[in-house]
């Protein structure tokens, strides 16, 4: 994925909250945005599958390409349902559907309509193993899926995102509001999963980009203020903004 000259508007603001952000993607690697509080990156993440459509007169410019083809030129909604695929997004706090820890797996993939019972089966079930939460729930698969602990849940959500095949999976401070066990294991699951999938990742937490990030993104007040590996970004920042930032002089 590649972004140029992207800006973005909510509906009745006079301003951009994104201005003019340059920004690469890489294949196969954790790219982690960070900044305080307001500055924009989670507005930039939810851009990335177009999830602010779901709240009509919000303004796109710019070019998010995906594979060399621009996704703000998405008109209609199977468009946009694909590109979501595609696209997989978890959040800070866990969504499980109001249905059994199989079906919030198995829903999504009937949709598709690309798969026979059999296939749907075997796919769940290597979607919870490849979360390290089968061993956990193959007993319970058909209860109520918002009975799991909150670890739980988010392993679950990003289950039920990975079953798709996504090209890329956006997550919005995944670990924000679980302990530091359960951290660690959404931690190493997302330091497997690049292996498959693109990952982007906004967090509050320096260390927590350090642990996992190839690459890190600094914004500040809707500018990208600096790009770089992450081992550089940290021993070497470029921008005084940034330096302050990593060295807690600015909230």
């Amino acid at each position: 994925m590649n972004i140029k000259n992207f800006s973005f508007t909510y509906s009745g603001a006079k301003n951009p909250s994104i201005k003019k952000i340059n920004l690469p993607i890489y294949k196969n690697k954790v790219t982690t945005i960070i900044g305080p509080s307001g500055c924009g990156k989670s507005t930039l993440l939810r851009s990335l599958n177009r999830i602010h459509d779901l709240y009509p007169g919000s303004k796109y410019e710019g070019e998010i390409l995906l594979n060399n083809e621009n996704i703000l030129n998405y008109k209609t909604e199977d468009e946009l349902i694909k590109l979501r695929q595609r696209v997989g997004m978890i959040f800070q706090k866990p969504t499980p559907f109001p249905m059994s820890i199989f079906e919030n797996i198995a829903y999504g993939l009937r949709l598709g309509g690309k798969y026979d019972k059999e296939k749907i089966k075997n796919k769940v079930l290597k979607a919870l193993k490849d979360v390290g939460l089968l061993d956990e729930v193959k007993n319970k698969l058909h209860e109520d899926a918002r009975n799991l602990s909150g670890g739980q849940q988010q392993r679950l959500c990003i289950a039920r995102a990975i079953a798709l095949n996504p090209e890329i999976l956006l997550m919005d401070e995944p670990t924000s509001s679980l302990d530091p066990v359960v951290t660690k294991k959404i931690e190493d699951l997302i330091k497997k999963l690049k292996d498959k999938i693109t990952i982007v990742l906004v967090t509050h937490d320096m260390n927590q980009a350090k642990r996992i990030s190839d690459n890190i993104a600094f914004m500040y007040n809707g500018n990208l203020i600096e790009f770089n590996e992450s081992g550089d970004f940290f021993t070497n920042p470029t921008k005084k903004i940034t330096k302050d930032y990593i060295n807690g002089k600015i909230d």
